[in-house]
């Protein structure tokens, strides 16, 4: 039963819905990864903990990968600086669009905010553990909470968003919008 429900909401949506879903999924995932780091910078303050080098080491082990030349290294240095937020953006969004478009949208409020903001963290973990930068099984209980916790603000983020979105294109019944011809 599960199953032809889910067949016949596949049938039913239009290449229209489909694009609205990337779309909407973009914007909610950039709301979504500032969100995420607001809280980081947020525990770098209260904290006093330095800024990672996780997004520059990305950057660094992903051009050389794909045999991208960056310049000299004081100059490769600068670019990687820009380059490893611009890849955290980059997962951020394509996550939101992706996660909207497979239909978390359509889960109540509390799961699909959790659903995207562990699915953020999937990428971008999984990203971090297939270069080797990082392993998430050595990870201690506060390397934990400083990954969780801005994922979940997140997934809160990128589902508020796609709220707003959906409440936006809907007509407003209680105060519909006339237009009177002078």
């Amino acid at each position: 039963m599960i199953g032809q429900t889910v067949t016949g909401l596949a049938h039913r949506r239009t290449n229209r819905d489909q694009v609205t879903d990337l779309v909407d999924g973009a914007i909610a995932g950039a709301v979504g990864t500032v969100a995420l780091n607001v809280v980081t910078y947020l525990d770098m303050t209260v904290r006093a903990r330095p800024a990672s080098s996780t997004p520059e080491e990305s950057a660094r082990r992903l051009t050389e990968a794909l045999h991208i030349g960056l310049g000299p290294e004081d100059r490769a240095a600068n670019r990687r600086s820009g380059l490893g937020p611009l890849l955290g953006y980059a997962i951020g969004v394509a996550c939101g669009a992706a996660l909207t478009v497979v239909g978390l949208r359509r889960l109540p409020g509390p799961v699909a905010a959790g659903l995207f903001g562990a699915g953020a963290m999937l990428a971008s973990d999984g990203m971090l553990t297939v270069l080797r930068i990082t392993d998430p099984r050595r990870w201690s209980r506060s390397d934990w909470l400083s990954d969780v916790v801005p994922h979940l603000a997140y997934g809160m983020a990128a589902r508020a968003t796609l709220d707003h979105l959906n409440q936006a294109r809907r007509p407003n019944r209680r105060f519909p919008l006339r237009v009177h011809p002078d």
